[in-house]
């Protein structure tokens, strides 16, 4: 079966909006300024800044607040899947195709995600750069993500919303790769995906039907 691997955060689901509605819980709980709530999105940065330093940030802001818990579990609880990105899914799994999750991040974070949304019955398998000790690009988790399900690297395709991580990752291995680009304009000038896409789902169909 051919390989489609793919991001889970931004990507999969929309985990951009799941950690404004754990923000906005949480401020609500602590009886914490609402305004705060595009200062803690912005310390977040879709995920991207280390969460250490998210905790230590609002350790500072908030004084002796659970915030562990908020990071562990928050956005992980309240991540939806939608239904076009269901349905992109179960078309790829009927027409043949083997449907790896590959992402970045903390695994029990991750697992919960892939749980709750309910990925785990959708997709083959995943590979989570924690458990494995590297990420993306580093081309090691493209291979474990092949190792899945036996698939191979060649013919493979990567969709993902993150140029350095899932694009240029996805070119180091020779597979090629669409871009989730929410609309965003592609600014990268070394590498380009192979196609792009505003969503997801569209991204899975194209794959799906090349």
């Amino acid at each position: 079966m051919p390989l489609l691997m793919i991001d889970l955060d931004n990507t999969l689901v929309d985990r951009d909006a799941a950690f404004r509605a754990a923000a906005a819980a949480f401020l609500a709980e602590h009886r914490l300024p609402e305004g705060d709530l595009e200062w803690l999105m912005t310390t977040d940065a879709s995920g991207y800044t280390p969460r250490q330093e998210v905790a230590r940030a609002m350790t500072e802001r908030y004084g002796d607040v659970d915030v562990r818990t908020f990071l562990d579990r928050g956005a992980a609880d309240r991540i939806t899947l939608s239904d076009p990105v269901r349905e992109a899914l179960v078309g790829a799994r009927a027409g043949g195709w083997s449907c790896v999750i590959v992402t970045n991040g903390r695994t029990v974070q991750q697992e919960a995600k892939i749980r709750n949304s309910g990925l785990d019955r959708l997709v083959h398998g995943w590979v989570i750069s924690e458990t494995l000790g590297c990420k993306k690009p580093e081309p090691e988790i493209f291979h474990a993500a092949a190792a899945v399900t036996g698939a191979p690297l060649d013919g493979s395709w990567m969709i993902g919303d993150s140029a350095p991580a899932d694009i240029r990752g996805a070119l180091g291995v020779g597979a090629r790769s669409v871009w989730v680009s929410g609309g965003r304009p592609w600014t990268v000038e070394d590498y380009r995906p192979t196609f792009t896409t505003p969503d997801t789902a569209t991204a899975i169909r194209h794959v799906t039907s090349v």
